[in-house]
Formats: structure tokens, sequence, C-alpha cells
């Protein structure tokens, strides 16, 4: 599943190609999504022009002056900007033709994505009850301190639920807590103030150095130009099950945990 780091990394490529453009026709091929995509979307975005391009969590923010486009990938979506447009191919869901003569093309094999469009995005029931964005001046040491006394569940589950912090996929709270030193079990309410700076630290250098490597590409993630990300070469725990340790040649256990496979060292990480 795209997380945050490929999301930006889409955001990043398509806002300078997109912004400004005028969508001259919503071409909706499958409305089957993981919710069914209104056909209206298509009246409310005809001849509407891009005012910006934003990112909150996982979602993608089309705005526009007469409301905004909330998009998630789900497992397998991408977003690709077709310069020359081609015929569309099986998966290729929805495209948002621009007047100028290129189009955005949403392509999703699972249909696990989705699409809804807004006049009041942050207080759209999808947005309005997440966390900080992770990146955020608000996302501090002392706010995931404070929000975690009293909290029995695993620091890595506690990072994961969006309320507690926007958009922190599965692949990064792994390395996040691998990078701190901590053990993704051990109760987020346990944690110091001083382990729980560092955490954020890891979060946030994490995240950025995903960014600059244009994502994580295991199975299906291109960014908007096409290109797979490369974090995965910088991966010190995930995916790495029986492999030695980058710190102490120690294996690199996995477990499952809110049925997500989770990546630890036993002894540099307590």
């Amino acid at each position: 599943m795209p997380e945050l780091p490929e999301v930006e990394t889409i955001r990043l490529g398509l806002a300078p190609l997109i912004i400004g453009k005028t969508i001259r026709e919503v071409s909706i091929r499958e409305r089957r999504l993981r919710w069914p995509v209104q056909l209206s979307i298509s009246d409310q975005l005809q001849n509407q022009s891009i005012t910006d391009l934003s990112r909150r969590g996982k979602y993608l923010l089309i705005s526009t002056a007469g409301g905004t486009l909330l998009l998630h990938l789900g497992m397998s979506g991408n977003l690709r900007y077709l310069a020359v447009p081609t015929p569309p191919s099986k998966h290729d869901h929805i495209d948002f033709e621009f007047s100028s003569g290129e189009l955005l093309r949403f392509n999703d094999p699972r249909r696990f994505g989705s699409l809804h469009f807004s006049t009041k995005p942050n207080e759209h029931w999808l947005l309005k009850n997440m966390g900080p964005e992770p990146l955020g001046p608000d996302f501090t040491g002392d706010y995931l301190w404070k929000i975690s006394r009293r909290r029995r569940v695993g620091v890595k589950s506690f990072l994961m639920n969006g309320r507690i912090v926007a958009g922190l996929g599965n692949i990064y709270a792994n390395e996040s807590l691998f990078r701190a030193g901590i053990h993704p079990t051990r109760p987020a309410g346990r944690i110091s103030r001083e382990r729980m700076n560092r955490l954020v630290r890891e979060v946030q250098a994490v995240l950025k150095d995903a960014i600059r490597a244009g994502g994580t590409t295991l199975q299906d993630f291109v960014g908007g130009d096409g290109r797979p990300g490369y974090f995965q070469l910088s991966l010190n725990v995930y995916d790495r099950a029986g492999n030695p340790c980058v710190r102490c040649t120690n294996p690199i256990r996995v477990r499952t945990i809110g049925q997500r496979a989770t990546y630890y060292c036993p002894k540099c990480q307590r």
C-alpha cells in the first residue's frame, strides 16, 4: 500500500504539472472502488481550474475554486500524468482530461482506492479526526508523550493509529522504531519523554529520507512519472526477517501485530 512518502512523492511530482490546468472533462469508467464514485464529480469538476495539490495523511487533495477532490490510492493505485494521452487499459478507471490536451489518469487494479468531492475537505468524515501530520509542527515528543500516558497498547500500534498521527504506515513505523531502539510491543505509556523525543526525530528522519528516495517500491508503487521508488535499498528491518541486523548481526525477527507484519531486532530494540 502506498504510504505517506509515496503519496508525497506523487504530490511533489504532479504539482508543477497540473496546478493551473483546467479540467475539461472527467471520464469515470469504473465506479466500484472502495466506495462507489459519485458520477456528479464529473459535473462538479468540469471547467474548474486546479489551484493546489496538497496532502493530508495518505490522501491527495486536488483543490479547485468549486471544491476539493480527496483521492486515496488504496493498496495498488497510482496516479499518472500523460502529456500524450494513450487509450485506457483494463485498470485505468478514471481520467481527468485537461483543456490543454494532457490528462491525469487513476489506475487501481485492486479497486481499494477512493475518490470523494467536498467543499469543506477539513470537515470531511475521512479527514476530520486525523491526528497531526508527522512532518508538521504539532507532531512533537511532548505531544506524543502526553497523549500516550496510561496507554497499554504497543507503541507500533499506537503510532499507526491515524487519530494519533496522520498517515504513518507499516513500513515506516517499523523503520522508525528500529532507528529509535524501541521494541514495537513496548506499551506506549511506559516510554519516557526522552525516548519519545527521539522517536519523533527518527519518524521524521525516516519519512524525509524516504521522500528523497522517491518512496519505497516493493510491488506496485510508481510515482506520477511512472518511476519506482528506491527507499527499499535503505530498509534496516522491514521485509528482512532472518537477515542479520545492520547493527548487531543478530537475525531480524518478524511477528504479526494488528494483522500487519512487524519486523524488529530483539537485541537492539527494547
